[in-house]
């Protein structure tokens, strides 16, 4: 058997050279992998995913936001029933009130709510003296779909101010005073 013979140059720290590796090659420890690209491409991945399922979990069914918080029903159950007694109460009403009532939409627009302009409400020109509390806001929409391509037009206020609603559209109202026909 014939003895290896690694050359002048060669010192015992390092290891005998492995085939087709020269005899005085340094050896670089290997290199530590880098995960930190990765991890931000990914963090930032998830965190943007996590911001908008947030956001559009916030947003929630329109119909159940525009009508604010859900109301708690509280059933209770009795034993036995007494019967209820029969009350009849005879209403006069004045032929002037009677026309008015029966005239089709109204001309003041109580409260927070949705409005068929048309059928609800009559078309015109509507005023308010603002907000009823902390922020008066109002829209006029082609839709009740609650999608944002719905608005026509639509403002927040803290005073007084004006809308002019056509037929068809839909009038949306939270947090202002009651609105009075002007035009």
């Amino acid at each position: 058997m014939a003895h290896y013979n690694p050359g002048p140059g060669f010192t015992p720290q390092q290891p005998y050279p492995q085939p087709g590796m020269q005899a005085n090659a340094p050896i670089y420890p290997p290199q530590p992998i880098r995960r930190g690209r990765r991890w931000l491409a990914y963090g930032l991945t998830a965190f943007v995913s996590l911001f908008l399922g947030i956001g559009i979990g916030a947003s929630g069914d329109a119909e159940t936001s525009a009508a604010g918080p859900r109301p708690t029903v509280t059933v209770t159950e009795t034993e036995q029933a007494e019967p209820a007694t029969t009350v009849t109460e005879t209403v006069t009403v004045e032929p002037e009130q009677a026309a008015e009532e029966e005239s089709g939409p109204r001309t003041t627009i109580p409260g927070d709510g949705q409005y068929l302009v048309g059928e609800d409400i009559k078309p015109g020109t509507y005023k308010t003296a603002g907000t009823d509390g902390f922020n008066c806001y109002w829209a006029r929409l082609k839709n009740a779909s609650g999608e944002l391509s719905a608005i026509i037009a639509n403002d927040n206020v803290s005073g007084q101010t004006r809308a002019t609603l056509k037929k068809g559209e839909y009038f949306e109202t939270k947090g202002c005073q009651d609105w009075k026909q002007v035009g």
